[in-house]
C-alpha cells in the first residue's frame, strides 16, 4: 500500500528586521535572522539593539559676549572728549548718546530744545571726540512728547524729532531712542488715566505712523522704550502698538527695570524678543519710582542677562542711570553677572 508523502512546506528563518534612524544601520541588523541570535547570543546582537536607545547628544547652545556700551545721560559736566577718553580707558566701546555734555547742553526729556545752531560741522566733531577714541555711537537720545493731546504740539514734537535725524545722519548715526512721552492736565484727575484712554490708543498708532513714514524717508529706526506708568505700561501693551503700526522701522529697546512692576522677565522677552533692537542695564528696587545703577534693586541680574544671551543675542546692553561716581560698580555687576561664554 502505498503512502503519499506529506508535504512539510519549508520555512524560512524569520527575520528580525529593527528600523532605526541612524543611517546603514538597519541594513546592518536587517541580515540578523532568529536563528542567528540564538548561534551568536543575543549578547553580540543587543548592543546594535540598544544604540537606538541612547538619546542624542544635547547640542550646546552657543553664547557669545555681548556689547556692552553706556548712556551718556549722566555725565553732565564732562565734554564730550573728556567723557570719550575715560570711556576708552574703561574698555567701553559704544555709547548711546544723549547730547547732555557741557559743550553740546541739548537734551530736554519730553520735549524739545533749539537746535539751530547744532550745525552739520559741529555734529561730525562730537561724533569724531567718540570714534577717534574707538568708541561707536549705537543711537541718539530724543524721548519726545508723542502723546500730547494738542495737536499742534505732536506736530512741533515730530518736528524735532525729524530735526534729531538730522543731527544724527550728520553724525552717521541711524538710531533714535524715545518713550511714547508723558502728559498730565491740571484739571482734575479723569475716571481713565490719560494714556489708557481708548481716544489716545488711536491717536498715538497714528503719531506712530507719522513716525514710521519720517524714519522711513530718513532711513532710520526708532526704538521705544516701554515704562509701567506711561502709554507703553507693559511688554504687551508694547507688543500690540508695533505690532498694529506695522513698520520695521519701528522697533523696541527693553529696559527691564521700567517694567519690574509690571512683567517678570519672562513675560519681557516672551512678549517684546523679536522686537528688541537694544537693552538698557540699569535697576529699580520694587514699588519705587526712581531707577538706581545695576545691582542696586531688585532686578534678577543673571537670569536678565541669560534670556538676553538666549533671546536677544545682536542687542547691546547700555549701561544707563549712571554716572562717574557709579558706572564702574554697575559695570562690574553687569560682567559679573553674565553668562558664561560658549563659542
Amino acid at each position: 500500500m502505498f503512502l503519499a508523502a506529506r508535504y512539510h512546506p519549508v520555512r524560512r528563518p524569520r527575520r528580525i528586521r529593527v528600523f532605526f534612524k541612524a543611517k546603514g544601520l538597519t541594513m546592518a541588523l536587517d541580515r540578523f535572522t532568529r536563528r542567528d541570535v540564538f548561534k551568536v547570543g543575543t549578547a553580540a546582537v543587543l548592543p546594535l539593539l540598544g544604540a537606538s536607545s541612547r538619546p542624542a547628544a544635547a547640542k550646546t547652545e552657543t553664547i557669545l559676549p555681548p556689547t556692552i556700551g553706556l548712556a551718556t545721560l549722566g555725565f553732565n559736566d564732562y565734554t564730550n572728549a573728556r567723557l570719550a577718553h575715560e570711556l576708552e580707558q574703561a574698555g567701553i566701546k559704544v555709547i548711546q548718546l544723549f547730547l547732555s555734555q557741557s559743550d553740546s547742553r541739548y537734551w530736554k526729556y519730553n520735549g524739545r530744545s533749539d537746535l539751530s545752531d547744532l550745525t552739520p560741522d559741529r555734529c561730525r566733531a562730537i561724533a569724531r571726540a567718540y570714534r577717534s577714541a574707538g568708541i561707536a555711537i549705537h543711537s541718539l537720545g530724543v524721548y519726545t512728547n508723542l502723546i500730547h493731546p494738542d495737536p499742534a504740539e505732536r506736530k512741533a514734537n515730530l518736528a524735532y524729532f525729524e530735526a534729531m535725524m538730522k543731527v544724527g545722519l550728520a553724525m552717521d548715526v541711524r538710531v533714535f531712542i524715545t518713550e511714547a512721552g508723558h502728559y498730565h492736565s491740571d484739571a482734575p484727575a479723569p475716571p481713565v488715566e490719560y494714556h489708557f484712554q481708548e481716544n489716545v490708543w488711536k491717536t498715538m498708532v497714528a503719531t506712530g505712523r507719522q513716525l514710521a513714514q519720517l524714519a522711513e524717508k530718513h532711513q532710520t529706526t526708532i526704538l521705544f522704550e516701554p515704562f509701567y506708568r506711561g502709554f507703553l505700561a507693559s511688554a504687551k501693551r508694547t507688543r500690540l502698538f508695533l505690532e498694529e503700526i506695522g513698520s520695521p522701522r519701528l522697533r523696541a529697546l527693553l529696559d527691564p527695570a521700567n517694567l519690574l512692576e509690571i512683567n517678570d522677565l519672562d513675560e519681557m522677552f516672551q512678549q517684546l524678543g523679536p522686537w528688541i533692537d537694544c537693552l538698557h542695564a540699569k535697576d529699580r528696587k520694587l514699588h519705587v519710582d526712581r531707577g538706581v545703577p545695576a545691582g542696586k534693586g531688585d532686578l534678577v541680574y543673571p537670569k536678565f542677562l541669560a534670556l538676553a544671551a538666549r533671546r536677544t543675542p545682536p542687542a547691546p546692553l547700555i549701561l544707563a542711570y549712571v554716572g562717574p561716581d557709579t558706572y564702574q560698580p554697575a559695570l562690574a555687576h553687569l560682567r559679573k553677572s553674565l553668562p558664561p561664554s560658549r563659542p
